[in-house]
């Protein structure tokens, strides 16, 4: 049983009230003691926190490690922002429930957001045995889990672009009520990525009325986040007034220059949400860019039945002529992301094939000139090569826009960040990016909001408990960083840098950051919740 001493350092607490200097004690993976107090016995270990901030370690509410964890469980990336607890299955596409018949299909389908892998054991079938991989082999760092709503729609349905049956439903209800039972702590969908694109309102409204029994939350990346955002948004507000489910809008933005006029009517919509009684987070990334698989530039007809479909799709001339003319003319309630970033600001991040790597940090217009085609068929022509598994950075925003939805009180932190090739930076970050720019530079926020956004809120939104808070009784999850340093380091051109500024990160009250060095130890545990109870396996 070891004990720790932090002693002398500026205590932010998490709950934003206002810094003060103070020791903590932990002993046993718990905060025993906090404030001023003489120790009566000797310490295993102190850290003189002189001169450092100390607060809760930093929640990433939407996490994309969900395959890397398994393949290197430490995660140096996210550790060295400060980050504690990561809540995983995200986008309603991630690695359980997996039935063993849409194994080989459904890595495909993954490719694109998490990587893939050939040395991991993919027969795990389910939420619990996913969770009990992960526990088995143990993990750096806290992992919550959403069950995602793609993954019970292809075990209900399979991959068919259909809206599903009466009984389809009530069979993804019954799959979603396992899932929630094995500790999943809410349910995931990412209605612009397939399978889930394919689902209709109704469906969604009954799958959710499980995931409330179990005050759960759906976490989800709407319809659109462009030229049909309100409309989109009004279908997740409609979800959980007749649901009763807590909504929680994945990295929250209104893309594209012609869809900025919406920016004020989202904000209404947020503030009528709240009066008419909808529990409503948001999470949010600090960047004026996004990033997610090169796939989503095409119309969603184009993925019906699967990675294999699509790729016998983008081989036919006259599939690719009717990809051509959706792009250009758009569907309704589709977002057409060459229409609102552009070939000239969408960025490919990864790729599969040795032959493809150097096209990483090329926009569409590059890759058409490199290859002596036009954009449309040198992007086709990709994807096919690279079986849709090609990630992407599209600049979509303006910094401005960024402020305006960070100080919404709705609004906590994430990363949001694919893991393969050459990331968006905020993989590496997005945490020491908020403190730096908009606490130190740009006072936005003041260091208690910004924290409490980190912890606290964080830790709220989705229904994590004993975390998120510097208390007697809590895990002692702590993060000290120094104020006049912490900041990214990384950009689009070279995303892969580490931050500054964290000087220790202690998981369970086991140390992670040691002055500065990181420890590849596996002190974090898989959390489960069980109807409104968070607990963790130990």
């Amino acid at each position: 049983m070891m004990t720790i001493l932090i002693k002398n350092g500026l205590i932010v607490d998490g709950t934003k009230k206002l810094p003060y200097k103070g020791n903590i004690l932990i002993e046993n993976q718990k905060i025993i003691s906090i404030g001023n107090f003489n120790l009566l016995n000797k310490v295993d270990k102190e850290i003189n926190a002189e001169g450092l901030v100390v607060s809760p370690g930093f929640i990433d509410t939407h996490s994309h490690s969900d395959l890397k964890i398994l393949e290197i469980p430490y995660n140096e990336v996210k550790a060295r922002q400060g980050i504690t607890t990561e809540v995983l299955g995200q986008d309603g596409i991630s690695m359980a429930p997996l039935p063993m018949e849409y194994i080989t299909p459904w890595k495909k389908n993954l490719a694109g957001l998490d990587g893939t892998s050939e040395t991991i054991d993919w027969n795990y079938k389910t939420t619990d045995g996913y969770l009990k991989l992960m526990e088995k082999q143990g993990v750096g760092l806290n992992y919550a889990y959403l069950v995602p709503h793609g993954n019970i729609r292809m075990e209900a349905m399979g991959l068919e672009g259909v809206p599903a049956s009466k009984n389809q439903i009530e069979v993804m209800c019954e799959i979603t009520r396992r899932e929630m039972e094995a500790g999943a702590y809410g349910l995931s969908t990412g209605l612009i990525y397939m399978p889930c694109a394919y689902s209709e309102t109704e469906e969604l409204i009954e799958i959710c009325k499980v995931v409330a029994e179990y005050d759960g939350m759906l976490v989800i990346h709407q319809r659109s986040e462009a030229g049909t955002i309100i409309d989109s948004m009004k279908e997740v507000l409609e979800i959980g007034e007749k649901s009763g489910v807590k909504i929680h809008f994945s990295h929250f933005k209104v893309c594209g220059k012609q869809n900025w006029k919406y920016i004020d009517d989202v904000i209404e919509l947020l503030d009528q949400a709240k009066n008419n009684g909808v529990k409503i987070s948001y999470d949010q990334y600090p960047y004026a860019a996004g990033s997610t698989m090169l796939g989503v530039v095409l119309p969603p007809w184009a993925h019906d039945g699967g990675t294999d479909k699509l790729l016998e799709r983008l081989k036919n001339p006259i599939q690719r002529e009717r990809m051509k003319h959706d792009i250009e003319n758009g569907i309704h309630g589709w977002d057409n992301f060459i229409e609102f970033a552009g070939f000239d600001q969408i960025f490919v991040t990864s790729v599969q094939n040795s032959k493809n790597e150097h096209l990483i940090g090329k926009n569409l217009i590059e890759i058409s000139e490199i290859r002596g085609t036009n954009p449309y068929d040198s992007t086709f022509d990709l994807l096919l090569e690279e079986e849709n598994a090609v990630g992407m950075v599209d600049f979509y925003g303006l910094e401005e826009h960024v402020i305006k939805f960070l100080k919404r009180e709705e609004q906590n932190v994430c990363t949001d960040a694919l893991l393969s090739g050459k990331p968006h930076p905020r993989a590496y970050g997005s945490f020491p990016r908020v403190i730096g720019r908009y606490v130190r530079e740009t006072p936005i926020l003041t260091l208690e909001e910004a924290v409490y956004k980190m912890t606290k809120k964080a830790a709220e939104a989705m229904g994590i408990t004993n975390r998120g808070e510097l208390k007697e009784g809590m895990f002692a999850d702590i993060t000290i960083f120094n104020l006049d340093t912490i900041t990214d380091v990384g950009d689009y051109v070279n995303p892969k840098q580490f931050p500054i500024g964290v000087q220790y990160l202690l998981v369970n009250g086991e140390m992670i950051i040691d002055n500065g060095d990181f420890k590849n130890n596996t002190p974090g545990k898989v959390l489960r919740k069980r109807r409104g109870i968070s607990e963790c396996t130990f």
